[in-house]
């Protein structure tokens, strides 16, 4: 798919992540427009990636759970990892992609990482740079100080993990499309045939948290999402099961540290 940049001197039109793969330097940098709605199909990739989204929101998808990427934040995916990236809202992506062999100190798992000032800085100065930067330049001064930045990355609740038990299976899958259901674990028992203490057993032993905790994460992630394309949060918060926008916003606050307003703001 071409796309068009909206920031003068990106990379994006003709540029092919696969050129970013065969590239000599340890550091490079991508940019990317794609429309809200956006699939980019399941693939993985040679290097690391730090992806951030200077505008719109990702969710990032792989087996093994779900990464929902908001203002401020990006995702780190380790080399070889198979994933695909929605789009909610015009996404405006910027990629580094960066040689493993550089990667010491950074997260061996897909993760939500807080971007800070600085760093997003460096990332939309990167991906204005030649894929073939000089060496001993002042270009290579700046990705030096990005490898150092990446390895002091601070990770962020943002994930979800997708349970394979089939019974907790079914209830993500159920979840997944309904994220305000209200069943509780003991009717969600019977629905998937087990009892509400053996679910209980299993969230703890496979998603190392109660249903609970679990749940609200799925409306957590769904509210990002959701919240980046301007739904109101009236009605966000009716339809992930909120008695009132009040519960919705003391629950987002408790568990992001800013309301729903501060937090896309920030």
């Amino acid at each position: 798919m071409r796309t068009k940049n909206i920031e003068n001197g990106t990379r994006g039109v003709d540029s092919d992540p696969q050129d970013m793969m065969n590239a000599t330097r340890p550091v490079v940098g991508l940019a990317k427009e794609f429309p809200s709605g956006y699939l980019i199909a399941s693939h993985r990739h040679t290097r690391s990636q730090l992806l951030y989204a200077s505008t719109g929101v990702m969710t990032v998808m792989t087996d093994e759970g779900i990464w929902v990427v908001p203002p401020l934040r990006a995702v780190w995916i380790p080399a070889q990892t198979q994933h695909q990236i929605k789009a909610s809202g015009n996404l405006s992506m910027r990629t580094l992609y960066i040689d493993p062999e550089h990667c010491d100190g950074t997260p061996e798992h897909c993760c939500v990482v807080t971007v800070s000032p600085l760093l997003k800085e460096l990332i939309l100065h990167a991906v204005k740079m030649p894929t073939d930067y000089p060496l001993d330049s002042p270009e290579e001064r700046i990705m030096r100080v990005i490898l150092d930045q990446i390895q002091h990355l601070d990770v962020k609740p943002l994930s979800l993990a997708i349970p394979k038990e089939p019974r907790l299976n079914k209830i993500f899958r159920e979840l997944s499309e309904n994220p305000g259901n209200k069943r509780t674990l003991e009717e969600w028992g019977k629905l998937v045939g087990a009892t509400r203490r053996t679910l209980t057993r299993l969230f703890h032993s496979e998603i190392g948290m109660s249903f609970g905790q679990w749940r609200q994460q799925i409306r957590i992630l769904e509210s990002l999402r959701r919240l980046a394309v301007n739904d109101p949060v009236t009605t966000v918060a009716l339809d992930l099961g909120y008695d009132s926008p009040s519960a919705f916003i003391s629950m987002f606050k408790k568990a992001l540290g800013k309301t729903p307003g501060q937090y896309f703001s920030a």
